[in-house]
């Protein structure tokens, strides 16, 4: 199927809010990160897939930060929007903010990028629309889905194990807690 048109981002826009319950959370009473991050996959393909018209899965997922924990009775609110198209794949980016519902007081608590790849019916990578810029937020977030990129290829290629010499390396570790003993 071959596509050459464009969407509107904020046609492909998702927001979804959950109310966190006693269930999700971990052994210190604060909302587990892997149900944040089943949710956050979710709303990744949701969106990915409303963008490409097609069965997405996901190939990435970059910058994991847990910057506030979340409450148990707090509403969760994740935010997800196209940030960058390639031929067959796209960069979902996601916010996360939590909300105490009796004090109004809304938290940022995570923000990531999820790399999305659109599939056929076949399980064939497929085409995916690009996308139509309309302001400077949307600019500065596919630029920076482009330097992620780059630099990920770039740090692929420095520790690429086959050509690794670690006595290259030796003196980057001298400040480090870290005892070598190769």
């Amino acid at each position: 199927m071959m596509m050459n048109n464009f969407k509107s981002i904020k046609d492909t826009r998702i927001t979804i809010s959950e109310l966190m319950l006693p269930s999700h959370a971990n052994f210190s009473g604060k909302i587990h990160g892997g149900y944040i991050l089943n949710l956050m996959d979710q709303i990744a393909f949701a969106c990915a897939s409303k963008h490409s018209g097609t069965y997405c899965v996901t190939a990435s997922v970059d910058t994991v930060n847990f910057i506030n924990p979340i409450e148990v009775g707090e509403l969760v609110t994740m935010r997800a929007s196209i940030n960058y198209v390639g031929n067959t794949s796209m960069v979902v980016g996601i916010r996360v903010e939590s909300q105490n519902i009796q004090t109004g007081k809304v938290k940022h608590c995570n923000s990531s990028y999820f790399t999305m790849v659109a599939k056929d019916g076949l399980g064939n990578n497929s085409k995916v629309p690009g996308i139509i810029i309309s302001n400077d937020n949307e600019m500065r977030r596919f630029l920076e889905a482009i330097h992620r990129n780059e630099t990920k290829k770039n740090r692929l290629i420095d520790f690429d194990s086959e050509n690794f010499s670690p006595k290259d390396h030796m003196k980057e570790l001298e400040n480090y807690n870290v005892k070598i003993a190769l």
